[in-house]
């Protein structure tokens, strides 16, 4: 059994294939990522089948993360049946994840940075059109939120290795 990760922001061309890009590479240096499915999707269609923006491609290769494989998508109610952990980026995203979800998983959807409280931060800043600065701090704010999530998750693993069911996300 794998468990899926679905980050969504606004374009696809940003955020969310920086946190696909950080997820991954945490997975695999832990040696778990067989265990995870890990993807993302935009709330806006208009960047559809576009490469990240180029400062977020360089932004996360100067860290160690390959994201140049990745292509925006738009977000489709499927993704929210299917993904365990549905990871807004910002407010809007959560609002809009919710109001597409099927009702039976539209308490789903969170706030990514639920898993980086001690940074007092909800948002995740889209940096698209901004300085190589602006993306630096967004991956900032991406790493802190994946090292929390990467704790969680572990803890979801560990749980359904002893039987005791996967740890709900939080709400």
């Amino acid at each position: 059994m794998t468990v899926g990760v679905l980050f969504v922001c606004t374009g696809n061309i940003c955020r969310s294939p920086m946190a696909v890009g950080v997820l991954r590479t945490v997975v695999q240096r832990a040696g778990i990522a067989h265990a995870f499915e890990i993807d993302s999707a935009g709330i806006y269609h208009g960047h559809a089948g576009q490469p990240p923006s180029l400062l977020a491609v360089e932004v996360a290769a100067r860290r160690g993360y390959d994201i140049s494989d990745l292509r925006s998508r738009p977000l489709m109610p499927e993704d929210l049946a299917r993904f365990d952990w549905q990871l807004a980026m910002d407010r809007t995203h959560l609002v809009a994840m919710r109001s597409m979800a099927p009702g039976d998983v539209a308490d789903r959807p969170q706030m990514f940075l639920k898993f980086a409280p001690d940074l007092g931060v909800r948002d995740v800043v889209d940096p698209y059109g901004g300085t190589t600065e602006d993306y630096e701090r967004a991956l900032d704010l991406i790493e802190a939120g994946c090292a929390g999530l990467l704790k969680h998750l572990r803890e979801t693993l560990e749980g359904m290795a002893a039987g005791t069911g996967p740890v709900p996300a939080p709400r």
